[in-house]
């Protein structure tokens, strides 16, 4: 038996199959996961992913504390109810997580860490703010829903007051609001629009059932998986970890250079790496029939090889995609070794959906 989420038997009740998740019990279909992932597309869905850690950072220091925490600058959010996404790294550059910060008020922030990372992350983030004047609260009291799909908005008004819902409508990409002791943003993990809305769990209960009695379609991993794939986002534990940086993961653009005095951890050695990167990561769609699934190695002639990090079937594109840590110097086509058999395929710059379209 692992952890379960305060929402755990209303998945039991909407008939989820349920699967051991970085320690979770959590829901990975609830019958058909194409169907899951293609509501998302077309209309709306929504994921419980209260396996999640809300960490709220307050005190004096809390901004400087950050901007020596993370790769990214949280500087870089001028007024409160704006977000940022950003690797946390360790002394040789290799990203211990990748989380979303919230400017909730001056002084006070709030982080979304990974579940498989949860223990890691919090002695981490207790170890470097020792020296700063700064206190950090798990809010173990509170639950996150994502609603995601291009129907999603319109879907939460059956949750929300009509004045937390007009605030909900005129919130742009990254911004996040509060009200009472519940925090709502326009982020997501999908590449559709949509909300996080994190939120007392009680309370969380009833939007959970006034979400589905909308028509919002419960949505397990194994659809997320796939949607986040699609929109070319990473996955902590597979397309990047400790071992390996920001600039090897196509996250180089998370990572604040300037102002050049700023100082945070893993500085030193992603600028030693910046000069002598020999590996990216890579979009690639398979040119025949076939499947590309994680780990399977990449051919480069004349060049190299790589290995596929996340591979799957798109269901928007009805074909297998996959993204790839690759040589460098690439080019535009490459093969991979599926069963001994080399399968050509193209190599594109993620992502492969955007928004339930091709951008192939």
């Amino acid at each position: 038996m692992g952890n379960k989420t305060p929402l755990y038997d209303h998945h039991q009740k909407a008939g989820a199959k349920i699967v051991d998740f970085a320690g979770w019990d959590m829901p990975l279909h609830y019958g058909s996961q194409l169907e899951e992932h293609n509501h998302v597309r077309q209309n709306a869905g929504v994921f419980d992913v209260s396996h999640m850690t809300i960490v709220d950072v307050v005190g004096e220091q809390s901004k400087d504390f950050l901007r020596y925490l993370l790769a990214n600058d949280v500087a870089k959010l001028k007024e409160p109810g704006k977000a940022i996404y950003s690797c946390m790294l360790n002394e040789s550059g290799g990203v211990i997580d990748d989380l979303i910060t919230y400017y909730l008020a001056p002084n006070r922030y709030r982080l979304i860490v990974n579940s498989a990372t949860r223990e890691k992350d919090l002695a981490w983030i207790e170890k470097q703010s020792a020296r700063f004047d700064v206190k950090f609260t798990p809010r173990t009291d509170q639950s996150i829903l994502a609603v995601q799909g291009p129907n999603a908005i319109e879907k939460v008004r059956s949750i929300f007051s009509n004045g937390v819902y007009e605030r909900i409508c005129s919130l742009k990409p990254f911004e996040v609001m509060e009200y009472d002791d519940a925090c709502v943003a326009r982020t997501g993990y999908t590449g559709e629009d949509g909300i996080e809305a994190m939120l007392p769990s009680e309370v969380a209960k009833d939007a959970w059932d006034k979400l589905l009695a909308a028509g919002v379609k419960p949505c397990g991993l194994g659809a997320r998986d796939t949607l986040r794939l699609e929109a070319g986002m990473n996955l902590y534990g597979t397309d990047m970890d400790e071992t390996t940086s920001p600039l090897e993961s196509n996250l180089g653009w998370t990572v604040a250079w300037e102002p050049a005095e700023r100082d945070f951890i893993g500085r030193a050695a992603l600028t030693a790496q910046k000069a002598k990167t020999t590996q990216r990561m890579v979009g690639l769609v398979l040119s025949e029939r076939g499947v590309l699934r994680n780990h399977l190695k990449v051919i480069i002639p004349g060049v190299g090889e790589g290995e596929i990090t996340s591979g799957s079937f798109s269901p928007t594109l009805q074909q297998a995609i996959a993204l790839a840590r690759v040589p460098t110097d690439i080019g535009e086509h490459c093969f991979v070794d599926i069963r001994g058999k080399q399968v050509p395929a193209k190599v594109v710059k993620p992502p492969f959906v955007r928004k339930g379209q091709s951008v192939l």
